[in-house]
């Protein structure tokens, strides 16, 4: 059995996987209080703390509602590069991949909760806290950038009739 673009689901499975375990770890381990219940790894350099972002990315578009409809939409057109394009390399598999389980990871947040999870802090940096669904959207982007410095688009070139 030939599985296309195998690399695309692992990193969507993988990354999703692992985003709606850790929220589910927070919600069930800390409190949602104010000011953040949190817990020092390294204090005052990185802790779990557990806070809510009915935003996106460094909290903007705070409570607005399309937001669970890009989700979607984002979800929904990553699906199909995934199913309609059968000569993604490597890293373009990778980065969508990422990209899909990052943007689930959220998306589901937003439609169950109205809100997404976040609780990795890292406070050293003074850096909004985020959860792994973030991570691996930054991953994903990371992958596709590096694919296109890598490749320049030279793999879409052989498929242009020569003259």
């Amino acid at each position: 059995m030939n599985f296309r673009n195998f690399l695309f689901w692992l990193a969507a499975l993988t990354s999703l996987v692992l985003d709606r375990l850790t929220k589910v770890w927070v919600v069930q381990t800390f409190e949602l209080t104010v000011p953040a219940d949190t817990w020092p790894l390294w204090r005052n350099v990185f802790h779990f703390t557990y806070v809510i972002n009915t935003g996106a990315a460094f909290s903007l578009f705070q409570g607005v509602d399309w937001l669970r409809w890009l989700s979607l939409l984002v979800c929904l057109v990553l699906v199909g590069v995934g199913l309609l394009n059968s000569r993604l390399l490597v890293w373009e598999q990778a980065g969508y991949g990422f990209l899909l389980g990052g943007a689930a990871g959220n998306g589901i947040d937003r439609w169950v909760t109205g809100h997404v999870v976040d609780f990795l802090d890292f406070r050293l940096i003074q850096f909004p806290v985020f959860n792994v669904a973030d991570i691996a959207i930054n991953l994903g982007l990371a992958c596709l950038l590096f694919s296109a410095w890598r490749h320049g688009g030279s793999h879409r070139k052989d498929n242009a009739p020569s003259p």
